[in-house]
């Protein structure tokens, strides 16, 4: 049943994906639907009596999932078609993936509350910095077609225009910000949540891994970068570059653990 939930949703997806931008009814219509059908597939995966069920495969699921409710929610109020071949391709790969990296069962068996509210603001935080960082590849690819004279560079067809839909670099710099400055709000009570109540919520002082690390780096990353742009009025290729190094290191910190241990090493969760 949860395999022909997922298939659907990818399928959903990948149709979705593939429309032509005029069919705006059809492809909000069918994202919804996937985007439910996604969140159902996720819950059957994750959700059982007194347990989770986490790894690297659910976590970019549940990543891929909230993202798309935000293109979904932020495509009413800006033309963000453009974000469309970059996020629901990456939703119909994530949405299969728990199908063949299940991941491991957490036990919440004498965990206190905070343990769950821990896990849902880190997923949030995570979602929200990668849409981000899409975001922030789509500005570099329309600045870099801005800067070429050649209309051939970027092999004309559904991708030029896709990029020629994109608002105005000024509109696409301020949505950056806007998930960024979220993200890194989001980020911030991860990381004290985790540091201040380390005790209650993994029965043991904080470690100062390479999760951690990873994580410290990259929520200096962006606080540096608001801080810049608040100050020194960072933008551009500056604000691109601070945006996917600090989601490269999150990415390293939480899935990139998660996959080494579960796909390498053959090792559950911790």
């Amino acid at each position: 049943m949860q395999t022909s939930i997922s298939l659907l949703a990818a399928t959903l997806y990948g149709a979705c994906a593939v429309l032509p931008a005029d069919r705006r009814r059809a492809i909000a219509f069918g994202v919804a639907i996937g985007w439910l059908l996604h969140g159902i597939a996720l819950a059957m995966d994750v959700l059982s009596p007194l347990a989770l069920r986490l790894g690297f495969a659910v976590m970019l699921s549940a990543t891929l999932w909230i993202s798309v409710a935000v293109y979904w929610l932020e495509s009413r109020n800006f033309p963000l078609d453009g974000l469309r071949p970059l996020v629901l391709p990456c939703a119909a790969l994530a949405v299969l993936l728990p199908i063949v990296f299940p991941g491991t069962v957490v036990s919440l068996e004498g965990k206190p509350a905070l343990f769950s509210w821990h896990v849902a603001i880190s997923l949030l935080a995570y979602s929200t910095l990668t849409i981000a960082a899409f975001h922030a590849i789509l500005m570099a690819l329309q600045e870099s077609k801005l800067h070429t004279r050649s209309p051939a560079a970027f092999g004309g067809g559904w991708f030029a225009a896709a990029l020629d839909r994109l608002p105005a670099l000024l509109t696409m710099e301020k949505l950056l910000f806007r998930m960024i400055g979220l993200g890194f709000a989001l980020l911030t009570l991860t990381v004290l949540s985790g540091v201040v109540f380390s005790d209650q919520l993994f029965g043991q002082p904080v470690k100062w891994n390479h999760k951690t690390i990873f994580t410290m780096l990259s929520w200096f990353m962006f606080g540096l970068l608001l801080v810049g742009r608040r100050w020194r009025g960072w933008r551009g290729k500056t604000a691109l570059s601070f945006t996917l190094s600090g989601f490269a290191t999150l990415l390293l910190a939480y899935v990139g653990s998660r996959f080494v241990l579960e796909v390498v090493l053959h090792r559950g969760l911790a």
